[in-house]
């Protein structure tokens, strides 16, 4: 197996599991309803919904980074998507703009060549091993929060 296929492999485990820590993305948001996607429970933590359209965006962002090599702003409102109020149209639609952007970085991580991983993915910035490494942290990180936010709910 290639240090590509690794990573690939890696990434789907941290998304849709199994992982072997505990439960993945997917496994986390499993029976989050749209009330609770958009509760706040821990204070100014932010909500479930915001932390999926936020590794939503986070995957989008790296697979364009390996596919095209072109460096470009991140701001705010790309960084965390604003969520409003929601009804289960468009909790599904976030959870569908999460698993199309997973399977976007998939993609474009089973079509890189290897030497990608030794490059900066934009200028001045990380190497492809370290950005793609990230994604499998950033998902886990995430997940993490997202199991302690549906602890948190009354």
């Amino acid at each position: 197996m290639t240090e590509m296929e690794r990573i690939h492999d890696q990434m789907k485990r941290a998304f849709q599991g199994p992982a072997w820590h505990g439960p993945a993305v997917l496994e986390a948001l499993d029976g989050v309803s749209p009330a609770h996607a958009t509760a706040r429970p821990i204070g100014a933590a932010h909500t479930i919904a915001e932390i999926t359209r936020h590794v939503a965006a986070w995957k989008r962002f790296v697979a364009r980074r390996l596919a095209e090599g072109k460096s470009f702003e991140v701001s705010d409102a790309m960084d965390w998507p604003a969520v409003g109020p929601i009804d289960e149209q468009a909790w599904r639609s976030f959870l569908a703009e999460l698993s199309a952007s997973h399977e976007e970085l998939l993609r474009a991580v089973a079509a890189a060549p290897a030497h990608r991983l030794d490059e900066p993915l934009v200028p001045q910035g990380n190497t492809g091993y370290i950005q793609l490494h990230g994604v499998v942290q950033h998902d886990l990180y995430h997940a993490g929060q997202i199991v302690l936010l549906k602890k948190a709910l009354p």
